[in-house]
């Protein structure tokens, strides 16, 4: 792995060195514009001439179905910042999700530099650089088709550069744009963003062949003990203790034995919570198993059913070998299981998700791919994590692009949209800016408000 981020490193420099010296040679097609600045190119232009007179009769009926999937993005997007404001206020200066800024920027490397690895996948030039490629063309070449569509010149395309942050533009006549009716504008809005939601169902379609392809179920992950809520007034007992190295309380409850971890037993009592969830006496605990469990006594486990099958055929007092893979080393546990109802009890468990929001959308995505609670093992090395990262991040950038692009704000393409959409519901195009600069504001003062929280918890 280090030798690939040397090599990565190395090709981020050689991109940025061929970068300037094409731009420098070609500075007559570099112009400014505000902070960005534009090369300019006809290339591109014919394709968009073709596929918008080819699919004619396919593209045109489509713009219903691009316009309500920019309106569904539009609230999705409100509906999500309006969620992660109030998340974010509501995690404490201890939690590590309150130390990641509200904003920051898509560059390579960014989980390593803001602290993040526990939160996304590597995120190396190569993935960004190619990401990039497949949502900014996906994007912009969508916009001009359907421009061209609607008879809409488009002048060239390009690259804008804004400092190292690098995107793709059509740019189409503005004249024509303003002056035409109100239905195609938004298509041609709302098309990029629309092509951007596609790219990331093709994407997970190749996620999924090609993980199914690529790696092969080995064992079972849990990611809890087995655990119960107890009444904090009806404790009878706490004794410290360390178990497998890990310091422990031991809370006896009506003669009954639990364990919990310092910090799970602070943070229900720092909270004057009435009751504590703690981990039951159960074997796995006391005998410290961890990682995915890949077979009892030689007969492989791969599901929890395959777990409860295993268990259902021994009795309660019997020993066994568990076999586990941690940190890509096996280890073996001799286990005497324990005695819950009769049967056979290891006492481990899995916490469903709760995710919500925008997590929850990835999180149920992926989970159509790989299954949170099974342990794969690659068949093609190290190659099949580089290749399911990058079409993850290449899933993910899509749908953000698609999110981001379609908020009622700014420059943004959502930002017309609501404009035009309100100046066609009340007629008044002064009511269609005035929403703009409204939900402009509002975004504003929301990032500004997490920034302030977030400036707070690191300083």
């Amino acid at each position: 792995m280090v030798n690939f981020i040397a090599l990565d490193l190395i090709l981020l420099a050689l991109f940025v060195l061929i970068a300037v010296v094409f731009l420098y040679k070609n500075r007559s097609n570099l112009k400014r514009e505000g902070l960005m600045y534009l090369y300019r190119t006809k290339r591109g232009l014919s394709f968009i001439d073709y596929t918008g007179k080819k699919f004619e009769k396919i593209l045109r009926p489509l713009q219903y179905l691009v316009v309500a999937c920019g309106y569904v993005l539009m609230v999705s997007m409100i509906y999500l910042l309006v969620k992660t404001l109030f998340f974010y206020f509501q995690q404490s200066a201890s939690s590590p999700l309150a130390k990641i800024p509200a904003v920051f920027p898509l560059i390579p490397y960014f989980p390593q530099i803001f602290n993040l690895q526990s939160f996304f996948p590597p995120f190396y030039f190569t993935y960004f650089i190619l990401a990039i490629a497949v949502v900014a063309i996906s994007h912009e070449f969508s916009h001009g088709i359907f421009a061209k569509l609607n008879k809409i010149k488009i002048h060239s395309t390009g690259f804008a550069f804004l400092g190292p942050f690098i995107g793709a533009f059509v740019e189409q006549d503005d004249k024509q744009m303003q002056k035409a009716k109100k239905f195609p504008q938004l298509a041609i809005l709302a098309a990029g963003t629309f092509a951007n939601i596609l790219m990331a169902i093709l994407f997970i379609i190749f996620m999924a062949v090609f993980f199914s392809l690529a790696y092969s179920p080995a064992g079972f992950s849990f990611d809890s003990y087995a655990s119960s809520a107890i009444n904090l007034s009806e404790v009878q007992s706490i004794q410290n203790i360390t178990m497998n190295s890990i310091p422990f309380y031991v809370i006896t409850v009506s003669n009954s034995t639990y364990f919990a971890t310092h910090s799970l037993l602070y943070s229900a009592t720092s909270q004057n919570a009435s009751f504590a969830l703690v981990f039951d006496d159960a074997p796995a605990i006391r005998y410290g198993l961890n990682g995915a469990i890949t077979d009892i006594n030689s007969i492989p486990i791969r599901t929890q059913k395959d777990l409860q099958n295993v268990l259902n055929s021994y009795k309660p007092g019997d020993t066994v070998e568990v076999n586990t893979i941690f940190n890509n080393s096996v280890i073996s546990y001799n286990i005497t299981l324990g005695d819950r109802e009769g049967k056979a009890f290891l006492g481990i468990g899995t916490y469903p998700s709760r995710a919500s929001g925008f997590s929850g959308i990835i999180y149920n995505l992926i989970s159509l791919v790989k299954n949170p609670n099974t342990y794969y093992i690659s068949n093609l090395g190290d190659y099949a994590d580089f290749i399911y990262d990058l079409l993850w991040w290449i899933i993910i950038i899509n749908i953000l692009v698609a999110l981001f692009n379609m908020f009622p704000a700014g420059i943004l393409d959502g930002g017309r949209f609501l404009m035009l959409t309100v100046w066609g519901i009340t007629g008044n195009k002064k009511a269609g800016d005035v929403a703009l600069k409204i939900m402009t504001w509002f975004l504003l003062v929301v990032i500004a408000l997490m920034m302030v929280k977030w400036i707070f918890v690191i300083f």
